[in-house]
C-alpha cells in the first residue's frame, strides 16, 4: 500500500491528535470521545495506525523498523520511537523548519536540506548526535524555510531537549539521541509492538 494522501482529518478524528499530518486542527475534535467497547485488537490497531499516519510511514517501512527495532538492545517499543524520531523528516518538523512532516518530506525530496555539508534527499536518513542541519546556501532555499519559520505557531521555547535551533541561521544541531518523555505524540509504543508480535 502506498503513502496515503486521502482526507486527513478523518483520521484525526478517528485517531486524535497527529501533530505530523497536518498542522490544522479539526472544529468537531470532541466527537471521537465516545465510549465504546473495543477489542484488544482493534485497541493495538488504532496505537499502530496512529504511529503510522503521524510519521506517514507505509506498512511495509513500519514494519522494517518494528525489525530492526527488535534487533537493537534494549526495549523494542522505545528504540522504535528513537528510531522514528530521529529520521531527517521529523527531526526538521521538530526544529520547525517545516509545518508538518510532508512539508518537511517534500523540502528534503527537493534537495533544499544539508547534513554535514552535504546535500541529503532522503527523507528517512537517520541522523546522529552531533548532526548539523542547514538548508541549501541559496536564495529559494533560505525563503522557503523562512516562510515555515514565520508562518508557523511552532513555540521555540519548547524545542526538545535532543535538539537545537539557530533560526536566524536556519540552522539546526541534534544535540543526543531523543529522550522517550519529549515525544510529540501520545501513543503507547508497547501495544505497537504486540500489534506486530501477534501478527509475525
Amino acid at each position: 500500500m502506498s503513502r496515503y494522501r486521502g482526507p486527513r482529518f478523518k483520521k484525526i478524528r478517528r485517531l486524535g491528535a497527529l501533530p505530523g499530518l497536518t498542522s490544522k486542527r479539526p472544529r468537531d475534535l470532541k466527537k471521537q470521545l465516545r465510549s465504546e467497547k473495543k477489542s484488544q485488537y482493534c485497541i493495538r490497531l488504532e496505537e499502530k495506525q496512529k504511529l503510522r499516519f503521524h510519521y506517514g510511514l507505509t506498512e511495509r517501512q513500519l514494519l522494517r523498523y518494528v525489525h530492526i527495532a527488535g534487533k537493537t538492545k534494549g526495549s523494542t517499543g522505545q528504540v522504535l520511537l528513537q528510531l522514528l524520531e530521529m529520521r531527517l523528516d521529523n527531526i526538521l518538523f521538530r526544529l520547525g523548519m517545516a509545518s508538518t512532516i510532508p512539508g518537511a518530506r517534500q523540502l528534503v525530496n527537493h534537495r533544499h536540506i544539508l547534513v554535514n555539508g552535504r546535500i541529503v534527499d532522503i527523507p528517512s536518513y537517520r541522523c546522529k548526535p552531533r548532526d548539523i542541519i542547514t538548508t541549501k546556501d541559496n536564495q529559494r532555499s533560505k525563503t522557503l524555510v523562512q516562510n515555515y519559520i514565520a508562518s508557523s505557531s511552532y513555540d521555540y521555547d519548547e524545542l526538545p531537549k535532543h535538539l537545537t535551533l539557530d533560526s536566524s541561521q536556519y540552522k539546526g544541531l541534534v544535540n543526543q539521541i531523543i529522550d522517550s518523555n519529549c515525544l510529540g505524540l501520545q501513543i503507547n509504543e508497547f501495544l505497537v509492538v504486540e500489534y506486530y508480535s501477534r501478527q509475525t
